[in-house]
C-alpha cells in the first residue's frame, strides 16, 4: 500500500502562520498536522504502508527541514519516502501527476489539510473508495450521489437541492491508482480544466465512465485546518479525542511554580509556566515560557515568551515575544509585541 500526500499549497487562510511555516506543519495538540493525517489513515489501513509520496511546492519554502520531517515521518512507519514537486499551483489533478513514478499499485491519497477519525473497514474489493463525512449543510460542500447497490454514481459540487449528506473530505482509495494516472494524463493531455485547474475530479469521472466501481468510507470525525478560528476548535476536539485514548499530553520536563495547568492540554519539552492559569484546550510547543498568564482554547508554538496576558481563543506562532493584555489575537512567527 501507499500514500500520496499532496501538500503544495501555501496555506493563505492560515496567514500569518502559514507565510514561514507549510500549513500540513503547524503542529494541532503537540503534533503536525500531516504527522496526524497519516498515522491515522495508517490505523485505518491496518497494513504496511510500502512508500508514503509527498508532493511539495517551492523548494526555497518547502526546504530540507520539511524533507526531513517528511522523510522521518514516513521512515517511522517503516516507508519509504518519495518527495516530488509541483513547480506551478494547476490543481489537485496535477499536484497527483507531479508524483507520476510512484502511482502504480493500491494507494490511498489524502490532502493534507484536514484531520481525521476513521474506525471503518476499508472496501479493497471495490476500485476505488471516497472518503466522506455526514454533515447537517451538504449545500457547502461537494458530495456523492449513491445508485440502489450504495456505490457511488455521481459527484455533485454544492448542490443547490438535496443529493445526499454524505461531503467529499479529500481522502481516496485505488485498488490500483495506475487507472486514475491514465485518466489523469487524458485530462492534461486534452486541457480539461475545471476552475481554471486540473481536478482529481475528471480523472474520477473519467473512471466513474469506464464502470469503475466506487464505494464510500465515512469517517467518524472529519476536522478542517483552514484557518485560525477552526484550527484552534480542531485542537480542541483532537485534545478531546488524544485524553480518551490515554495518549500523555503533558511532559515530565514541565517547570511549574505556582502555575495551574486545567486539563485538556498538550504542553511540550522544556516549557516553563510561572504564575499561571494554562487550560483547557490548550496546546504549547517545546521551548515557551509563560508568565503571569491566563490562558484557554489556544495555541502557542516553540520557543515563544508570553507574558501578563489573559488568551483565549488565541492562536501564536515560534519565537514570539508577547507582553500585553489583549484576548483574541492571531501572532505569526517572530513577531514582537510589547
Amino acid at each position: 500500500m501507499k500514500i500520496i500526500v499532496p501538500m503544495a499549497g501555501r496555506g493563505s487562510r492560515l496567514r500569518p502562520h502559514s507565510l514561514t511555516v507549510p500549513k500540513p506543519l503547524i503542529p494541532i495538540a503537540g503534533a503536525p498536522i500531516v504527522h496526524r493525517l497519516v498515522a491515522d489513515i495508517a490505523k485505518v489501513l491496518n497494513e504496511p504502508i510500502e512508500e508514503i509520496a509527498f508532493i511539495l511546492g517551492d523548494p526555497a519554502f518547502f526546504g530540507e527541514e520539511v524533507v526531513n520531517s517528511l522523510t522521518k515521518l514516513a521512515e517511522g512507519l517503516g516507508a519509504k519516502a518519495s518527495i516530488y514537486r509541483q513547480d506551478q499551483p494547476l490543481g489537485t489533478g496535477h499536484a497527483i501527476m507531479c508524483a507520476e513514478p510512484s502511482l502504480s499499485g493500491p494507494a490511498v491519497i489524502a490532502y493534507a489539510d484536514t484531520l481525521i477519525r476513521a474506525t471503518f473497514n476499508l472496501d479493497k474489493d471495490a476500485d476505488a473508495v471516497i472518503w466522506t463525512k455526514k454533515v447537517d449543510n451538504p449545500e457547502a460542500y461537494g458530495v456523492v450521489k449513491l445508485n440502489d447497490k450504495n456505490q457511488i454514481a455521481e459527484l455533485v459540487e454544492k448542490p443547490t437541492e438535496f443529493v445526499s449528506d454524505e461531503a467529499v473530505i479529500g481522502i481516496y482509495y485505488f485498488k490500483d491508482v495506475t487507472v486514475l494516472k491514465d485518466e489523469l494524463q487524458y485530462v492534461l493531455d486534452n486541457n480539461i480544466i475545471n476552475g481554471g485547474e486540473y481536478q482529481i475530479n475528471d480523472g474520477i469521472k473519467g473512471m466513474m465512465r469506464k464502470n469503475k466501481v466506487f464505494v464510500t468510507g465515512t469517517v467518524d470525525e472529519w476536522m478542517d485546518c483552514g484557518n485560525k478560528e477552526v484550527a484552534i476548535d480542531t485542537n480542541t476536539r483532537m485534545l478531546g479525542f488524544l485524553t480518551q485514548d490515554g495518549e500523555k499530553l503533558i511532559s515530565d520536563s514541565v517547570k511549574l511554580t505556582n502555575a495551574t495547568i486545567v486539563e485538556p492540554c498538550f504542553i511540550g519539552e522544556n516549557v516553563v509556566l510561572n504564575n499561571s492559569v494554562v487550560g483547557p484546550n490548550v496546546s504549547i510547543g517545546n521551548n515557551t515560557v509563560l508568565d503571569n498568564v491566563n490562558i484557554s482554547n489556544s495555541l502557542v508554538q516553540t520557543n515563544s515568551v508570553i507574558k501578563n496576558a489573559c488568551l483565549n481563543e488565541a492562536m501564536i506562532g515560534n519565537h514570539v515575544k508577547y507582553d500585553g493584555d489583549f484576548t483574541k489575537i492571531s501572532i505569526g512567527d517572530y513577531t514582537v509585541v510589547e
